[in-house]
């Protein structure tokens, strides 16, 4: 058995398909980032005939794995035209996109999703598939918006990555790898929702509008730490407030190659969820959305 290896810090592309448009973008991203990173790309169908298997007959199994097939080939041959050199492992699974996409991903790899499937009623909101992965992986996941290849690459330069607090160090850290792979600056934006609490307005009331306005920016350790581990990579930081955290990450993601953002809650909460400013990220993002899964002290927060 071959052994592939990719650069420190970055694990492997799995991307799903399911026949849909969306779904051929995120397989397209997937292939530019597994030749970026230097790893294979597991290109996954799930078939999802194991739960109705009791009420399906042989021959509605059998078409259903045809089918599948049929469908991991011409996404191989797809792949092999645009990136002759690529490694592309094809995979048909029997149970849901969700489990399947994870058990593909094990403990080091990244999922790569479209936003929209073939189900569902609106392209304006994420898929169910989409959301049941972002909300309970354990390994990071890409949501790729938008239907369709664009016409021309959009505008954009940088990755782009939300930090809420000195927590979300893991997140950054993970931000400044994709920048690397990219060649482009990472931009590290702290964005604070300018509701004042009462706390505040008594603040500002006792003439503490500069401190008040110091605060706003990205906790220095964070800074600090990813410049220290990449030194060669340009870092900007900045901070801003804003009535609408979700609707000022998603204007600055006009201009970014990726956004990367904390992608579950802190523990505490019942069952697997993503934060308000996380889901908003990924319904009006305009560029695909990294989530990545906090794992204790340091490895990211959730907006």
């Amino acid at each position: 058995m071959a052994t592939f290896t990719s650069r420190p810090g970055i694990g492997s592309v799995v991307v799903g398909v399911d026949g849909s448009p969306s779904a051929r973008t995120a397989v397209m991203w997937a292939a530019e980032e597994a030749a970026l990173r230097g790893s294979p790309l597991r290109v996954v169908h799930a078939a999802d005939t194991d739960a109705p298997a009791p009420f399906l007959s042989q021959a509605e199994i059998a078409e259903s794995r045809r089918a599948g097939l049929e469908l991991l080939d011409r996404t191989a041959g797809e792949i092999a035209t645009r990136h002759p050199e690529l490694t592309v492992l094809t995979e048909l699974d029997h149970g849901a996109a969700p489990d399947s996409l994870r058990r593909a991903a094990a403990l080091t790899g990244t999922i790569v999703v479209g936003h929209r499937g073939l189900g569902g009623f609106s392209a304006l909101l994420l898929g169910s598939v989409g959301l049941g992965v972002a909300a309970a992986a354990t390994t990071p996941v890409v949501v790729v918006r938008g239907a369709t290849e664009p016409a021309e690459p959009a505008e954009a330069g940088v990755v782009l990555a939300a930090v809420r607090d000195a927590a979300d160090a893991g997140c950054a850290l993970a931000a400044a790898r994709e920048a690397v792979l990219r060649k482009v600056p990472l931009r590290l934006l702290h964005v604070r929702n300018a509701g004042l609490s009462a706390g505040a307005h008594a603040l500002l009331r006792d003439g503490g509008e500069k401190n008040a306005g110091e605060r706003v920016a990205v906790p220095p350790e964070v800074t600090d730490r990813v410049r220290k581990e990449f030194p060669e990579l340009t870092v900007w930081a900045d901070g801003r407030t804003s009535h609408s955290v979700p609707g000022a990450l998603v204007d600055a993601s006009h201009h970014a190659d990726l956004v990367v953002v904390g992608g579950r809650r802190s523990p505490g909460y019942l069952g697997p969820t993503i934060g308000r400013t996380t889901l908003g990220l990924l319904q009006h993002a305009h560029c695909p959305v990294e989530l990545i899964p906090r794992r204790g002290p340091g490895h990211g927060t959730t907006y």
